[in-house]
């Protein structure tokens, strides 16, 4: 399988950011724990997270299709087309099974 430059490539900065965010809303329900704090206030930011990291999902999913396996379906090289659309499929799978 060949290597290429990631996709979300333009992204990667923004990207880094919102999941730095995300780490911060995790370590932040951790002291919610900590502090005993109300489950349904847990919760809720739970649910936060797990929005916030299904946005990041679907923007790496995005950048992976416009990028990645379209790169190898318009290459001409059928092993690779078949490689990477294999790859989608099974991150689409993986993604679904998280709803």
């Amino acid at each position: 399988m060949s290597v290429s430059t990631p996709g979300y490539l333009p992204q990667k900065d923004d990207l880094l950011k919102r999941l730095a965010r995300i780490e911060g809303q995790v370590r932040g329900i951790a002291r919610m724990v900590e502090e005993e704090r109300y489950c349904i206030d847990i919760l809720t930011q739970l649910s936060a997270v797990d929005t916030a990291l299904e946005a990041v999902g679907l923007k790496l999913l995005d950048e992976h299709v416009r990028h990645c396996v379209t790169r190898a379906l318009t290459s001409g090289d059928a092993a690779e087309a078949e490689i990477k659309t294999n790859e989608l499929l099974q991150a689409v799978q993986r993604f679904a099974k998280t709803r």
